[in-house]
């Protein structure tokens, strides 16, 4: 009798330890996840009782916009609504009230400024405080954004009337403010807040089986590798000027009509097999109509070395975010001379992202110095006292101020030049406005429409508004053809040329 008692006895200790284990295991270690997951009403509740701060569209000119605001509803909930769904999804993300296995329950500025957006942020705590001396219920804080309304809503217009999967985005070069930043096709972030799970996964659903992808950002994180194509051509042009292989824009580099690949039997060719000049013009000849057997010969001279150092500085291969975590570019060292060669055109394992073909042109307006991009400019308490205010930072001096005013020459005379690529596109007899680019035509593989991509590049530094904009189009045929009319509309509203 006694040894079944203390049998039994042993059986409830252990059965009582694993329960005082168990316990604090979810309330010790696992609090924050249990708190944080989609499942939980009680948490989710909770935070939609709290008035979510505005998201604002605060960059200039014109007058700030704001993009999110929460309203309240039936049983003191808030709801989160978007003005301009459409056009400011690729910034805000949505918020969504009730999460799933399927709906991440934030994307974009709403999830990586929650805490400040949700009230919870440290830096909120006194005010937070306060309110519970003034009877006031808790308030999160506004976030302003560096985006221009302007721009934004031109760079939308302008892609949803190209009507191909395509994204563009605008930086102030001087301090590396995002202006706009736009995708399409996009969504409608209003279609993930109705306090329903049932709606909102009814909605995820629907949209990730979308074959148009509309959920994807591809400004910042495309669903495919974008080549650059010739607009690489101005890592090249830097790298052979800093490197001293290339003196100045007026010296002459080889550049024959047909040119095979050192070891191999492919033979590189210009558009439509066209010579370049004399078969040894000036380099801002070979620039300004983009010969490809130019500066894939150059880049096989150049070190494997050289041009990817220089690369990483313009931003290649760098973790980046804004605070959304941006997919790298990329270009790798390339020892072999022939695959070398296509890499210095944009046209072997190069990628590029919108933000990063911006960023090249943004560097040439800046002297040389790549300024980091963000996209929060300024958050405000309830109280609006701010609580973090944006300070411009530098990645680095790319290339000297000379080099710049040699890239800038040469970007010049693309759209300034009859004889570039740009020229009728964006020239200033037709546009009146003195923009510097360079276009890009980019084989991507994939061919569904037949087309290349298009590719564009570019910074006015005039009217005291500088802007840098780069612009990809998936299948927009040349560069001059769909992405460099496309940068133009952003450049003209932001300039109120319109």
């Amino acid at each position: 009798m006694n040894h079944a008692l203390r049998r039994i006895s042993l059986v409830c200790l252990g059965m009582f330890v694993v329960l005082l284990v168990n316990v604090n295991v979810l309330q010790v270690f696992r609090a924050n996840s249990i708190a944080a997951a989609p499942g939980n009403i009680r948490i989710t509740v909770q935070q939609e009782k709290v008035q979510r701060g505005e998201i604002i569209a605060a960059g200039g000119p014109g007058p700030q916009l704001v993009i999110a605001v929460s309203h309240q509803v039936a049983g003191g909930l808030y709801q989160r609504h978007y003005p301009e769904p459409y056009v400011y999804a690729p910034v805000t993300g949505y918020d969504s009230v009730f999460g799933s296995t399927t709906v991440n329950g934030r994307t974009g500025i709403e999830k990586y400024e929650n805490a400040y957006l949700a009230g919870t942020a440290p830096s909120l705590a006194i005010h937070n405080l306060r309110g519970l001396f003034t009877g006031k219920s808790k308030q999160g804080a506004s976030v302003y954004l560096t985006i221009s309304p302007k721009a934004q809503a031109a760079a939308y217009l302008a892609l949803k009337g190209f009507g191909k999967p395509a994204a563009a985005v605008a930086l102030n070069p001087r301090t590396g403010a995002i202006l706009a930043m736009a995708s399409y096709p996009t969504f409608n972030p209003n279609l993930y807040t109705p306090l329903s799970t049932t709606q909102v996964t009814k909605i995820d659903n629907r949209y990730n089986k979308d074959p148009s992808q509309p959920l994807i950002n591809r400004a910042i994180n495309p669903n495919v590798a974008y080549p650059p194509g010739s607009t690489f051509k101005i890592v090249t042009s830097s790298t052979a000027f800093s490197t001293r292989v290339v003196n100045n824009p007026t010296s002459t580099i080889p550049a024959p009509q047909f040119y095979r690949l050192p070891g191999s039997t492919h033979v590189l060719t210009n558009d439509y097999n066209s010579p370049c000049g004399n078969g040894n013009p000036q380099i801002i000849f070979a620039f300004t109509l983009s010969c490809n057997t130019a500066f894939g010969k150059l880049g096989a001279h150049l070190s494997a070395a050289a041009l990817k150092h220089r690369a990483d500085l313009f931003g290649f291969n760098q973790p980046l975010s804004i605070p959304m975590p941006v997919t790298p570019s990329t270009y790798p060292l390339e020892a072999d001379p022939a695959f070398r060669a296509l890499s210095a055109i944009g046209q072997h394992n190069d990628s590029v992202t919108p933000l990063q073909e911006a960023m090249m042109a943004a560097t040439v307006a800046n002297g040389g110095s790549l300024m980091r991009p963000y996209l929060v400019q300024q958050i405000r308490a309830p109280d609006q006292s701010v609580v973090y205010g944006a300070s411009p930072t530098s990645m680095g001096q790319v290339i000297t101020p000379q080099v710049a005013g040699y890239m800038s020459q040469m970007m010049d005379s693309v759209t300034h030049n009859p004889n570039g690529t740009a020229y009728f596109a964006v020239g200033p007899t037709v546009t009146g406005i003195d923009i510097h680019g360079k276009t890009g035509t980019a084989q991507n593989g994939r061919n569904n429409s037949g087309l290349d991509d298009s590719v564009f590049t570019c910074f006015v530094t005039g009217n005291g508004q500088p802007i840098a904009v780069g612009v990809i189009v998936q299948g927009g045929g040349f560069g001059a053809a769909a992405a460099a009319p496309i940068a133009l509309q952003i450049i003209r509203a932001y300039l109120g040329r319109q």
